[in-house]
């Protein structure tokens, strides 16, 4: 069993891998120079120190690099990334190819979906108010209003219901809100951390009735462009926006104008349609707008749960089983 891997991930996961797969060969590829021979390779590992640096639209040379090599790997084909989503074009590219696609669901779930309600509280509690303020070096209570509202007995809409949208919504209860869950189908039941689900057919009859629209679903066919100025319309005045998904999601031009209207009292941002966000774009100067730079997921545990999953699925692999969280070709 030949697995390609980064020579970093082959120093950092190699005694786990092989605790998993005893008779597994590391093959690390290096950063630069001769690149190792990839013939009889079966398995790659995509971790996250090959992404670093570089963004979905701006992908840096090393993950390049390595990725090209496994196009001309001939015996490939099982591959497994360190991300929660496969939309890149890489990964469909790989998928259009034939070889099977391994996602680390699951493993980012708790990092993101603290990041998510983090961005809720800060936004609750008007932190960027206090932030004006201290840069003005100005005293300014929030006891005058607009005063924070109480989050308890409010509306968190949460579209996606997978590891991250549960966390999210579980964790929305813990701070007294009402979870609300949006899933491709109703019909499978409701998942934990939830009140209560429904299909995205019911959303016209949802919006109004939340307080918070957490976006934390893939960008699919389904999900490409949902938050328009329709859904935002359909908000309550003083609403908030928190997208931790992807910025495909949500119509830019129609949130800048919800947001600049003050129909939507604000929006915390982790990800945006164009990476990284244009010095000039509007968003970085709203002061109802909290910015992040994609990186809901940051953690110095997320390599570890990624590879634990990734050890799983060498246990399924060998036993010719299953594999956990195969990727499907997407739009």
């Amino acid at each position: 069993m030949r697995i390609l891997l980064s020579d970093i991930a082959a120093l950092r996961h190699g005694p786990r891998i092989r605790e998993a797969a005893a008779h597994a060969v590391l093959v690390p590829v290096p950063p630069e120079g001769p690149l190792p021979d990839p013939v009889g390779a079966e398995i790659a590992f995509v971790t996250r120190d090959l992404f670093v640096g570089g963004t979905r639209h701006r992908l840096n040379p090393r993950f390049l690099r390595f990725v090209e090599f496994l196009a001309a790997a001939p015996a490939l084909r099982w591959v497994q990334t360190f991300s929660a989503g496969t939309d890149l074009h890489v990964y469909q590219d790989m998928l259009a190819r034939g070889l099977l696609v391994t996602n680390s669901t699951g493993a980012s779930a708790p990092a993101v979906a603290q990041t998510a309600v983090t961005g809720l509280m800060a936004l609750a509690r008007q932190f960027p108010r206090i932030a004006a303020a201290q840069r003005r070096h100005a005293w300014e209570p929030l006891y005058a209003a607009p005063e924070p509202r109480d989050v308890t007995g409010q509306t968190a809409l949460i579209i996606g219901t997978g590891p991250i949208g549960q966390e999210i919504g579980r964790l929305c209860r813990a701070f007294g809100l009402r979870s609300l869950g949006v899933r491709r189908d109703a019909a499978a039941g409701i998942p934990p951390g939830f009140d209560a689900v429904a299909g995205f057919a019911a959303l016209p009859e949802l919006l109004p009735r939340t307080d918070w629209l957490i976006l934390a679903c893939p960008l699919t066919e389904t999900t490409r462009g949902l938050v328009d100025a329709r859904a935002l319309a359909l908000l309550p005045p003083d609403r908030h926006l928190v997208n931790i998904s992807r910025g495909g999601v949500v119509e830019e031009t129609a949130l800048l104008d919800a947001l600049r209207s003050g129909h939507l009292a604000g929006a915390f941002l982790d990800v945006f349609a164009l990476e990284p966000l244009p010095a000039e774009s509007p968003f970085w100067d709203l002061p109802n707008v909290i910015v992040s730079p994609h990186s809901a997921a940051a953690s110095d545990g997320l390599p570890d749960r990624v590879a634990a999953i990734f050890c799983d699925n060498l246990l399924r692999w060998e036993a010719g089983a299953t594999l956990r969280n195969l990727a499907r070709p997407g739009p």
